[in-house]
């Protein structure tokens, strides 16, 4: 009768070890899990605050590149045009030029400012028309218009200097559009007088609106080589 107790007793603790050593492995299993989820959650939120972090503050920015040059307004052959220059031995007419320097920096969208008028292909003749318009206080007729200026919040704006100004079609163009709560970035071309007023003039034109003075400025003999320098300036807006 002893040795029968005994075995029962055995038993009986056995099986008391074994069934703690499962809920020991059990809880063991649920510890691991519950740390694996911790660090994957973990992982997930350093991953979402790096892409923040990454992405930067202009990644909601909706840009526009608008830009004025003679050469898409003079309607001949542009190797012919005196307001184009050889960019990688392709006729493009410079303010298009930093305008695709821009563009391929920031993804903004292009737009080119059209006109009914057809400038003068000759440098000289160009100047004269200019000085002409400028006179005469001329609003020449827009004929390319932007089709939802709403989703733009950053607007960039390129036009060569005529005569210490803004070429008068510019005038035209601020005349159209209302840039209250948008931010301009001027860009300019020009032979000799820089930017000029025309940043200051910008600023009058759109008093509601935040208008760059880091304006970019280069020579039009300098055009074809400008990218670095656009680069720069792009890096110094934070771009």
């Amino acid at each position: 009768m002893k040795r029968i107790i005994s075995l029962i007793l055995s038993a009986v603790l056995a099986l008391s070890l074994s069934a703690c050593g499962n809920g020991n492995n059990e809880n063991a299993d649920i510890s691991e899990q519950q740390a694996i989820a911790e660090n994957t959650s973990a992982e997930n939120n350093s991953q979402s605050e790096s892409n923040e972090d990454t992405t930067g503050e202009k990644s909601d920015t909706n840009i526009l590149i608008a830009y004025f040059t003679a050469a898409e307004n003079s309607g001949v052959d542009a190797v012919s045009s005196a307001s184009y220059s050889m960019v990688n031995g392709e006729a493009v007419g410079r303010l298009r030029a930093i305008a695709n320097m821009i563009q391929a920096k920031t993804g903004g969208e292009l737009f080119s400012i059209q006109t009914s008028v057809i400038y003068p292909t000759d440098g000289g003749e160009l100047i004269e028309y200019a000085a002409e318009e400028q006179a005469n206080d001329a609003r020449p007729e827009l004929t390319s218009h932007i089709d939802d200026l709403e989703q733009y919040n950053v607007i960039f704006v390129g036009y060569p200097n005529w005569w210490a100004d803004l070429p008068q079609v510019m005038y035209s163009f601020f005349d159209e559009y209302d840039f209250s709560g948008k931010t301009i970035i001027p860009f300019n071309v020009h032979n000799g007088s820089r930017l000029s007023r025309t940043v200051e003039t910008i600023a009058e034109l759109e008093p509601e609106a935040t208008v760059e003075t880091n304006a970019f400025t280069i020579s039009e003999h300098n055009v074809p080589e400008a990218d670095k320098e656009v680069t720069d300036w792009l890096e110094e807006l934070g771009y």
